[in-house]
């Protein structure tokens, strides 16, 4: 059994192109998350305290770009072991005092069945406003590739940071399995 044999039989998360020489990681799951949080010590710790509320605050995230492959399927939140890699589309945003921000995600399918794209944004505004500027993200993304979406998804969070602390918005798209 030559090594490329071997590595197919032990893991089938890869795949590899005709001759072998290849490896690809192709997401078949993915789930969709989003909080907002604050905190009185730090941007950062508001990051952490939305990431832990979302359910992705021990693993070790992997920013990717914005293709859902063919085949994937959203499932429910799941558990990932701590400190996994793992790879999502993430939209944050972080402010203090009196400031209002908002992160979010857009992700649909393909009408032609071929996979399917995420765009991320964030703003000084309200998820109004992001819904809309997401929305033109989505619409750009299908004309730019001469396709059509299905339905637009959209995952957002807004917060009023408080006056004296800080505050984050995340939402992300998370792959959970490959294969």
């Amino acid at each position: 059994m030559n090594l490329t044999e071997r590595i197919e039989k032990r893991d089938k998360c890869f795949i590899f192109d005709r001759d072998g020489t290849g490896m690809y990681l192709v997401p078949v799951e993915f789930f969709v998350t989003s909080a907002s949080a604050v905190s009185k010590v730090s941007d950062l710790n508001a990051f952490d305290k939305a990431l832990i509320e979302m359910g992705i605050g021990e693993q070790n995230l992997v920013a990717v770009s914005s293709v859902i492959p063919n085949g994937a399927k959203e499932i429910d939140i799941t558990d990932i072991p701590m400190g996994a890699v793992t790879h999502c589309v993430l939209s944050q945003i972080r402010d203090h005092g009196k400031e209002t921000i908002s992160a979010g995600i857009a992700y649909a399918f393909r009408k032609d069945g071929n996979g399917g794209y995420v765009a991320e944004g964030r703003m000084h505004s309200s998820e109004d406003a992001l819904r809309e500027s997401l929305k033109d993200k989505m619409n750009e993304i299908a004309f730019s590739r001469g396709v059509e979406l299905n339905e637009i998804k959209y995952v957002t969070e807004e917060l009023t940071v408080p006056e004296g602390e800080h505050g984050a918005c995340v939402a992300a798209l998370v792959f959970t399995r490959y294969g």
